[in-house]
Order: structure tokens, then sequence, then C-alpha cells
């Protein structure tokens, strides 16, 4: 037995030898690559060392090179021949990725940075060899951490399914959006109870599962979309399974305690059916691909000059968006200084001198910021303005916004819109988060008009930052500050109450931004 596995392996393992030229000039396309991209990839990094949801992304390379091995032998039957055509593609690829930095998303950024990484293996290795390496190379895919843009969705998934399922036991329960309640006591869905974790760890399984033990394209398409549904319809259990469970025990505290443990044991179990049930299915026992050795003629592989010339062409288009990109960012400039406007203030509320705020952590170099604390009895808000160079990344604003309304720290955080008929602008952002517990008022000013956090606001920015404007970007926020780790129903509400009738007074308010983004 060992003889056969010794006989069969080391023709591959000879044949891989003269490839030592072709790893050469990847080698140093991705030194290029990741110097280019050097920021998407600590952002990555980043995220996966600070996010439950994408903790599994450190094994993605560790998995993709183990797939490259069980294909080995496919790969080293398989000629290299450089396709420099397909550098080209990088072109189109190039400007999504531009378009993408434009409008400040991180996402979408690092999602055409690994599109031009394939670009680069096509191109130095020719279609053939790509499409033999294409598992392992399109698994790389998963060290992008996206998908938290389906969080609402998953979230309104859950909350209908909750409903739905206490209909059916004949719990009574009132639902509202996100919020659940029983008479033992409220339930939120919120991000963290999403099942995004879930969904993306079981996407990423269900992917290598499918590609180890099926090989007909129909079963590995199916298997994938099961690893898709079935954690959401899991994870809908789950949650409904706490709010029974606080329904029993007569507590929806005690329920809720230690609900994410629950959800990993369930989770692991879920898993564990998953892989029971794809097993009888199971295509990889006797089954294999047809190795045909190469004929000399195939064995000859390109100059080792001409191997370099594409990696380093390839690499360098690939860079031509970071380059441009760059080449704004060097223009920016700073943001114009704030003159502190005067603001009105409703009945019984007195302020305090406005201060300056050296910086927000993680915005843009040369931003401006002050802070006013306002008491209205009890209550005592927090009024914070901040200008930023008139040619930002829209990215750097969503960054300070982020750190207003404590969201960068926090654990959890409530999004919706706070209507203010009578002011412009009407519509405000409004944030609660839970430790620290916070409930903010923000909204911005971009181009000298007010945005929202939003895509089209991202646009307009994204245009200042290509064509240059005198008017600087303002984020003006209202927040309440409590001492608790949550915030209790009555005093949040209390909160948005105490900060809409701040608001609802500063009728004044375009003519003041005005004056800050584009000073005299």
């Amino acid at each position: 037995m060992s003889s056969t596995s010794t006989a069969t392996t080391r023709p591959a393992l000879r044949s891989l030898l003269p490839a030592r030229g072709p790893a050469a000039a990847l080698a140093l396309g991705l030194l290029v690559f990741a110097l280019a991209f050097a920021p998407e990839i600590g952002a990555a990094v980043h995220v996966w060392e600070g996010s439950t949801a994408y903790g599994h992304c450190f094994l993605v390379l560790p998995i993709a090179l183990y797939l490259g091995w069980e294909r080995r032998e496919r790969i080293a039957a398989t000629p290299i021949a450089p396709l420099p055509a397909a550098m080209l593609l990088a072109l189109p690829v190039g400007l999504v990725w531009f378009l993408a930095e434009r409008l400040g998303i991180m996402e979408g950024r690092q999602l055409a940075a690994m599109a031009l990484l394939q670009l680069l293996f096509l191109a130095v290795l020719g279609w053939r060899m790509w499409w033999a390496m294409s598992v392992p190379l399109l698994y790389l895919f998963f060290l992008v951490p996206f998908g938290a843009f389906v969080t609402p969705y998953l979230q309104n998934f859950t909350a209908d399914f909750v409903r739905v399922g206490l209909d059916v036991l004949g719990i009574p329960a009132y639902v509202d959006s996100f919020r659940i309640d029983i008479p033992e006591g409220s339930f939120v869905v919120a991000e963290a109870c999403a099942g995004l974790r879930f969904l993306i760890a079981s996407i990423a399984f269900g992917v290598l599962y499918a590609f180890i033990i099926y090989r007909s394209p129909s079963r590995r398409i199916a298997f994938i979309g099961v690893s898709i549904l079935l954690p959401i319809v899991a994870n809908g259990f789950r949650a409904l399974g706490i709010v029974v469970l606080g329904h029993m025990l007569g507590s929806a505290e005690a329920a809720a305690t230690d609900h994410v443990l629950y959800g990993w044991i369930f989770f692991s179990i879920v898993i564990l059916l998953l892989i029971a049930a794809g097993m009888p299915f199971r295509e990889d026992v006797g089954v294999g691909p047809v190795v045909t050795p190469l004929a000399p003629a195939d064995r000859r592989l390109p100059s080792s000059g001409r191997l370099v010339g594409v990696a380093i062409c390839a690499a360098l288009l690939a860079a031509l968006g970071p380059l441009t990109a760059r080449a704004l960012d060097r223009s920016v400039g700073t943001a114009p200084d704030i003159t502190w406007p005067t603001l009105a203030l409703p009945e019984g509320c007195e302020a305090a001198p406005p201060a300056p705020v050296p910086s927000l952590d993680g915005g843009a170099p040369g931003e401006r910021a002050m802070t006013q604390h306002v008491t209205c009895g009890p209550d005592v808000l927090t009024v914070t303005l901040a200008t930023l160079p008139p040619r930002s990344n829209p990215s750097e604003l969503a960054l300070a916004q982020r750190h207003v309304d404590g969201e960068d720290v926090a654990e959890d955080a409530t999004l919706r819109p706070l209507s203010l008929p009578g002011i412009t602008p009407a519509t405000w952002r409004l944030v609660s988060t839970q430790n620290p517990a916070l409930v903010t008022a923000l909204t911005f000013w971009i181009d000298g008009k007010p945005a929202q956090a939003g895509l089209a606001g991202r646009a307009t920015q994204a245009l200042a930052s290509i064509r240059g404007t005198a008017s600087a970007p303002v984020l003006m926020a209202v927040g309440m500050k409590f001492d608790t780790r949550d915030i209790p129903d009555e005093t949040g509400a209390a909160a948005v109450d105490a900060i809409t009738r701040y608001l609802a007074v500063q009728t004044g308010l375009p003519q003041a931004i005005s004056g800050i983004a584009t000073p005299r």
C-alpha cells in the first residue's frame, strides 16, 4: 500500500520542482500586490481579531493550502502558459476598486483586491493552470470579512420567525420591529443575535465540505445551498427557544443570560447534522480526476524573464487604483476651524462654554471638533460639531460618526430614523448603543447640503473628493450618555425626548452650518 502511494506522489512532486521560476515570479508580483493593498490586508486582519463573526478567517489560508495539496497531481500535470492579455482585465476591476475606495466601502475594496489577485495568478500561470488551482484560489475570497450588510435582513427574519413560532405555541407576545415582549419580560433581536457569525462560518464550511466530499457540480451547489439556508432557519429556532425558555422560567433575563453560549452549542449541533446529512451522498471514495502526465513539450516552462515581466506588469496595473487614490489623498488639506454658532436652547436649559476636542479617534487628518454640554434639568446633552477637509474620503466621515455615536466600541447598536418636522434636515439618524450606554442623534452636511449616512451621501462626498469643493463636510451630533452598561427602556425613551426637544428649536441650523462649512 505504501509503495503505491509513494509511486503516485513522487512523480507529482518531481513535476512541481521545475515550477520554481513561476513561483519566484508570483512571489515578486505578490510582494508588489501586498504593498499596494496593505490597507485592505490590515483592515481585514483587524476585523478577524475583533469580531467573533470572522474569527474563522484565520483558518482560510491553511485550508486553501490543503485544498491545493489535495489537487497536487492535477496541478503538476497542467502546463504553465502565461496569459498576458488577462492583465487588461485589471483595468475595469481596478476601476471598481477605485469607486469602492472613493465611496469608503472597505468590503468593496477588499473584494476587488481579491479579484485582482486572481488575475495576477491567471496572467502568470495561464488559464489551464488557474483552472486547476481554482478551488483553493477562489476559497481565498473567504479571507474578506464581507456580509455585514445582510444583518438587518437576518434580524427581520429572526423576529418574524419568533413571532410566528410564538403564535403557533400560543404564547402571548407583542412584536415591534426587533423587540419582543412577553408577560415574563422583553427580548431584543440585536445585531449579535441575527446569526451572521453562524451564517458566514457555515458557508465557509459548506464550501470546503462540498469540494472535498463531492465531485458533481449539482451536489456541490445543493450542499452549499443547504449550508446557507440551514443556519438562518436554525438561528430562528435558537431565538424562539430562548424566548420560550424565558416563558417557562418566568424570567426573560435568566433565559437570555448565556444566549451566545447557547448559540454556539446549537450551531455545533447543526454543523454535525449537516455533515451527517451530506455523508450518504459522498462521492470522494473511488472517484478522482484522471491525471495525464505532461508531454515533454508541455514540461518546458516559459523563460523566467517573461514570467517576472508578466507578474510585475500585472501587479502594477492592479496598483493603479491605490496609486491614484493616494495621489488624491495628498491633496486633501485640512478642515476649517470651527467658530461655535449661536444655537437655540429649549426653555429651562443652560449651555456650558464650548470646548475644542483634539481629535476624533480614527477620523481624518486635519479634522476639527468641538463639544458643548447642555443641561436641561436632570438631563445632560453633549452637542458635537466636527469638520473634515473638503476632499476627505467618505470613510473618514463614517469613522468620525462611529466614534461620536459609540459604534466603534459598542457591543451592540440599534439604528433608526428620527423625524423632526419643522427643522432642516427633517430626518436624523438615531443610534442607541449598549456598553457604552449612549443615545445619539446625528446628521451630516456634505457639499453645503444636508445628507444622510447612506450610499447617496457617500457618492456626494466621493465626487467632492475627486473634483474638489470649497465646502467642508460637517457632522453634528446630540447625545446623552449613561453610567450603566445597558439603557433601560424608560431611560432610552426619555433621552430621545430630551434630544428631540433640543433639536426642535434649532430652526436656524442651515445658516449656522453653512458658516462652519464655508467660513468667510
